[in-house]
């Protein structure tokens, strides 16, 4: 029960003021500049989504429903990916890389083009990776990996091409979304 009371109160106190605070205006700017030098290198779109709590309607549906907090987590994780539209880039090749300050949680979501190529184990296993700097507050450290990794993959199997760098402009936009 305290534990319940204690994940309450800690998503209703974190907000989008705790999201700035972990993101301060430079580090948010060097993200915008790490996204963009990624996105020189292939075809996929990434964004990056750090949010302080959830709302209550998912906070409730974990209780009302007994849904563990990690798939409430993944799925605000989706509701942010469809919102963001990182699903709206001509090859389905966007990646949203989405932190919960509430949890420590890190979820990278891939559009379809993506998914079809890499497998899921291989994205949970970048999160495992990823999650230990989350854990100890070291957000622009994970945050850089996470999108080292996502990038790697990305290059892997959407290699930037001159006539794509020409013929498709930035379809997304590079500056991370704090909520």
């Amino acid at each position: 029960m305290f534990k319940t009371i204690a994940r309450l109160i800690r998503h209703r106190w974190l907000d989008h003021t705790d999201a700035a605070r972990a993101i301060p205006p430079a580090l948010a700017e060097q993200l915008r500049r790490r996204v963009a030098a990624s996105e020189q290198r292939h075809t996929g779109e990434v964004r990056i989504c750090v949010e302080g709590g959830l709302p209550t309607s998912y906070l409730w549906r974990h209780l009302r429903d007994r849904i563990p907090m990690t798939e409430i987590v993944r799925q605000r994780a989706l509701m942010q990916f469809s919102k963001l539209r990182v699903w709206d880039t001509e090859h389905n090749n966007g990646v949203l890389i989405y932190l919960l300050l509430a949890e420590h949680a890190i979820e990278l979501v891939a559009d379809r083009g993506v998914n079809r190529l890499v497998a899921p184990g291989a994205w949970q296993a970048m999160v495992t990776r990823l999650g230990g700097a989350l854990h100890e507050g070291r957000f622009e450290d994970g945050l850089t990996k996470a999108l080292e990794e996502v990038s790697a993959v990305l290059v892997a199997h959407f290699p930037e091409s001159p006539e794509a760098s020409r013929d498709e402009p930035n379809q997304l936009p590079d500056e991370p979304v704090l909520r």
